[in-house]
């Protein structure tokens, strides 16, 4: 029998990356004001949080947005299907352990809630090793050396009371942020009102800011999307976000070829197998793919590879402090999706250090690993449960 010499070296870094304990909790964020996008009404968010410790105590965290209710389904399956996979091996083969926990989660997962949980878990052991290196994720993952990224503001909800003008003047306080780009929500009211809303950000914010339109999944046929479509046209926006459902690929890449707006879509879809299918149909030119969701670093940057092969450009949905990483390190990533106040994506309540932006360009975390730790004081404030 051959034997196989393990270098001292190499022994002392598999034992101390060991993976000693996978905790998780959940949180629940009330939102100071009840916020609507085209089709739901939001009220509170449910986030769940992960921190994977190893033999040599360093940790990694990660986290997801797991929905408007129920979000301990993520919890769950972070501790039940996931922890016991993970514990005893080792940190540093993140490729290895996204396939095992994948193919553990078949019968389970794919998409949704299983998939959120494999996407946290898979953040934390990057944020882990990272932090281990001594390196900010955006260089560990061999990004250049840009100490900024591109970001646009984000915004532009549904609020009992806000008229046409009070948007035009949200957008236009972004603007005077230096952002050059913002977004807004549309898709809730009728054709014209729409039209009024949209008109009064464009007349905000003047021509050379680029507008952002996101449908939230508004529309359910082609020809109601180009209704409204051709109200929006001529304002100029730079793309319109998930008109549809998510599973209709097809109404999509309709879409795309009968109006001259950008389609950008896959901030909830799940794996390389169905963001291909997108690519396959010119479904969306932007993908805005969301590492919280579709499964993770690993997962997201397998994702950019085949978009970047077919030049279709990352723009990453929500979690900017994850996603300022990805971007930076990333060459056909574009912008960075920003939130200036904690309202909307009021994650920002659960970590302890907050992202910097100047002249609308976000500035790349130098600390190692995401280049932030959570709160635990909020964590324990806004908490379901406790870590286990």
């Amino acid at each position: 029998m051959n034997q196989v010499n393990v270098e001292p070296e190499q022994a002392d870094y598999q034992t101390s990356s060991r993976i000693v304990s996978v905790e998780a909790r959940t949180i629940r964020v009330p939102l100071d004001h009840h916020t609507a996008f085209s089709t739901r009404l939001v009220t509170a968010r449910d986030y769940t949080v992960v921190r994977v410790t190893t033999a040599d105590d360093r940790h990694g965290i990660g986290f997801c947005y797991s929905g408007s209710r129920a979000g301990m389904l993520v919890t769950y399956a972070v501790r039940e299907l996931f922890a016991p996979l993970l514990r005893g091996s080792c940190a540093l083969d993140v490729e290895g352990l996204w396939r095992a926990m994948y193919d553990e989660s078949l019968l389970q997962g794919r998409a949704g809630a299983v998939m959120r949980a494999l996407s946290i878990i898979d953040i934390a052991l990057w944020d882990r090793n990272a932090r281990a290196a001594g390196l900010p994720l955006s260089r560990y993952l061999g990004g250049t050396s840009s100490a900024t990224v591109p970001a646009y503001a984000s915004g532009g909800y549904y609020l009992e009371g806000k008229t046409p003008g009070h948007l035009g003047e949200e957008m236009a306080s972004y603007v005077a942020l230096g952002f050059s780009a913002v977004k807004m929500k549309v898709g809730r009211l009728d054709p014209r009102s729409e039209e009024a809303r949209i008109r009064a950000v464009r007349e905000a914010i003047g021509d050379d800011v680029l507008l952002m339109l996101d449908a939230n999944n508004a529309w359910s046929d082609v020809p109601t999307a180009l209704e409204y479509m051709r109200r929006y046209e001529p304002f100029n926006p730079y793309w319109i976000e998930e008109p549809f459902s998510p599973d209709d690929i097809e109404s999509h890449a309709q879409l795309s070829r009968r109006t001259p707006v950008t389609v950008a879509t896959g901030e909830i879809e799940a794996g390389r197998w169905r963001h291909q299918e997108l690519l396959d149909k010119r479904a969306a030119l932007i993908l805005q793919s969301d590492a919280a969701v579709c499964g993770g670093i690993s997962e997201w940057r397998r994702i950019a590879a085949s978009a970047a092969a077919v030049g279709v450009t990352m723009c990453p949905h929500w979690f900017h402090d994850l996603h300022v990483h990805l971007v930076a390190s990333t060459t056909n990533a574009r912008y960075v999706e920003f939130f200036p106040d904690d309202q909307v994506l009021n994650f920002r309540r659960l970590v302890d250090t907050q992202l910097s932006f100047a002249d609308g360009r976000l500035i790349v975390p130098t600390r190692p690993g995401l280049g932030f730790d959570f709160d635990e004081a909020a964590l324990n404030e806004y908490a379901l449960d406790d870590w286990s």
